[in-house]
This record gives C-alpha cells, structure tokens and sequence, in this order.
C-alpha cells in the first residue's frame, strides 16, 4: 500500500514537506518512503532536502541552490520506518535552519 501527503510547514516562508511511503502488503513495515522539504521562491518549487529508502538504507540528500543535489548521506541505521520518523522530525524541527542552509551555499 502507497501513502502520500503534503504539509505546510510555514505559510509566511513558502515551506511544505511532503512525504510518500510504501508498506508491506501484508504487515506493516515500511519499505521505501521519501520526505521532501521544498520552498516555494519567485512561484517556484525548491527542493531543499530530499530522505529516502530508495537503496533500502536510510539516506539525505542535501540541495544547494548554486550546485543542486548533493551526495547522498546516510543518517540512521534503524529501520526504513524509523529512519522516515526520523527523517520527518528533523524536517519539522529543523526546516529554517535548512532552508537558510540553502540558501547560502
């Protein structure tokens, strides 16, 4: 089964997260999700921050907004449904402190 929602993180600044994941048929494991952090600048969607199950590890993608998609950052060792947990509180917690990120690089 396939889950997807967006959230609004901040009207003011244009900031959504949204998340996709996929369950076991039967059970219910996580076995492959993204969360996405993007801001909307000039009515364009930025893409700041991209976890993912995609290699079956839980993973980070930083964005610049001079250099694009950086190399891929491994961030948890527990499950893929931990890491999604994971990656979601840190997107929430964390989101202006990576949108200033990049920003600047």
């Amino acid at each position: 089964m396939s889950v997807a929602y967006k959230r609004v993180l901040d009207g003011t600044v244009r900031a959504f997260m949204y998340v996709a994941y996929k369950i076991e048929r039967r059970g219910r494991d996580v076995i492959d999700y993204s969360v996405v952090l993007v801001v909307e600048v000039d009515g364009r969607k930025e893409t700041v921050r991209v976890y993912d199950g995609t290699h079956g590890e839980n993973e980070l993608h930083r964005y610049t907004q001079a250099g694009g998609k950086q190399a891929a950052e491994a961030f948890d060792r527990g499950t893929l449904g931990a890491g999604m947990r994971a990656a979601i509180e840190q997107v929430e917690r964390g989101y202006e402190e990576m949108i200033d990120g990049w920003h600047r690089a």
